[in-house]
């Protein structure tokens, strides 16, 4: 029995040296996987806590924890709404990130290398206010619509809006003709585009050119760009995303996307970084990293960085009345255009109808002439499925939309978890679907677009 129990305590002390050594390992070096992890939920929670006005542990069970990766369930969050901060941790411990909020800009983690203090304590930037809602019809207004009866059925179809849901809405000839929400969202609530952000990142850069403040065949655009061929890469290239620099887009690890956008204080500076791996304008590669790379591009146009950060605003939101409208910045002041904006799915059709009108706003000219013309055409670097101006010339799932019936000319602004803006130029028609719908789920916008165009013939 002795020898068993000297046994039996060996086995014990290795088990807590074991333990110990790994609870010291997460602690002091956690692995990168899990700071991905509570940097993704500290986000996630902090802008929709602070800009949509949700209840924080609703938001990390439902839009963190039940359609992630297995690990997110060991994540807890703190929210110091007073403070404007969230702080997430694995098993209330382990892998802690925080995201801060600032007035105007949203949300930005504190990733490595960043001084939470000195991030708490910057001094609030002063941003245009944008106009109140105004009363009168959409779209100069936000008065309430009745919905076209031809679309009640639609609307309330659950196949056709898919699983997840948070928001429809339908424009036709110019007038808001349908909108459904989803259980506790309503028309007030801004929602997150993902990457529907990179189209609007786009006409804010089309507002530059109009401008003269960038020029599309440009070159050398960034010092660190001086080698061949990164000296050689335009704005057009970027924006098609045909740089030929290296990224990987993949989700569900540490990869160049999740690294930039939860572990990386200047997102900017980590893209612009990347190697090259091809000749510009010969390859795609959907690159989260080009986006965020074209909108440092047209804020270097500016000396003031409180002039660059108001300009999304001046240029675009406030003109098109998306009084709701935040794109949110990293915490080095960049726009994370490849990802963060949140609007109400109203203000999301706004910029949808303002597409359809060839960047033409209340009589007045705002992107260049066939700018939208050149947002609409598709690469054939891309396969003819991504266009020359961050949109897909493909729904989810990239099939052609000939499949479904859609006509030819209809182009998307697609996002992560089922986001998506059909603009059907020929039918007069914007159909934006906003909600949490994951990509394995294998939901298709495309077949309620075409049941939307049939039952407003």
């Amino acid at each position: 029995m002795r020898i068993v129990r000297r046994v039996l305590q060996g086995f014990v002390l290795v088990f807590v040296m074991l333990l110990t050594g790994v609870i010291a390992w997460l602690s002091l070096a956690p692995p990168e996987l899990l700071r991905v992890g509570t940097g993704y939920a500290a986000k996630i929670v902090c802008s929709n806590v602070f800009l949509a006005k949700r209840d924080g542990a609703q938001v990390l069970a439902q839009d963190v924890q039940a359609p992630g990766h297995p690990l997110l369930r060991t994540v807890h969050v703190d929210v110091d709404r007073e403070r404007g901060r969230v702080t997430a941790r694995m098993l209330r411990v382990f892998a802690p990130a925080t995201a801060v909020y600032r007035e105007g800009l949203g949300c930005a983690n504190v990733a490595d290398g960043g001084d939470l203090q000195t991030v708490l304590d910057a001094p609030p930037v002063a941003l245009p206010p944008l106009p109140a809602a105004a009363h009168g019809l959409w779209p100069a207004g936000g008065d309430r619509i009745v919905n076209d009866p031809r679309l009640g059925a639609l609307l309330s179809d659950p196949d056709l809006i898919g699983r997840g849901m948070r928001a429809v809405v339908i424009v036709k000839d110019g007038r808001l003709v349908g909108e459904a929400y989803g259980p506790a969202f309503d028309r007030d609530t801004p929602l997150l585009g993902w990457s529907m952000t990179k189209t609007v990142n786009a006409a804010i850069l089309g507002r530059a050119v109009a401008e003269g403040r960038l020029d599309l065949e440009a070159q050398g655009l960034f010092p660190q760009w001086s080698d061949e061929p990164r000296a050689a890469i335009t704005p057009a290239d970027l924006m098609a995303m045909q740089s030929g620099l290296q990224f990987n887009e993949d989700y569900g690890g540490v990869t160049d996307v999740t690294r930039m956008l939860y572990l990386e204080p200047d997102m900017a500076a980590f893209s612009g970084a990347m190697p090259s791996v091809a000749d510009p304008g010969t390859v795609f590669n959907y690159s989260s990293g080009t986006s965020v790379m074209l909108a440092r591009l047209w804020m270097n146009t500016f000396e003031d960085p409180a002039a660059a950060l108001a300009y999304p605003r001046l240029a675009l939101f406030a003109p098109l009345s998306m009084t709701s409208a935040v794109m949110e910045t990293d915490q080095a002041g960049t726009f994370v255009a490849s990802s963060y904006l949140y609007a109400t799915a109203p203000d999301w059709a706004r910029f949808g109808q303002f597409l359809l009108q060839d960047g033409v706003w209340n009589g007045a000219r705002l992107l260049p002439a066939g700018f939208v013309q050149s947002m609409q055409a598709p690469t054939q670097a891309s396969g003819r499925s991504y266009t020359n101006g961050q949109a897909w010339q493909v729904g989810p799932g990239n099939e052609p939309d000939e499949r479904f019936g859609l006509p030819g000319d209809a182009y998307w602004a697609l996002g992560h978890d089922g986001q998506s803006m059909a603009i059907v130029p020929s039918e007069r028609l914007v159909v934006v679907r906003l909600g949490l719908t994951p990509y394995s789920v294998g939901y298709r916008p495309q077949p309620f677009v075409k049941a939307v165009i049939d039952a407003l013939k």
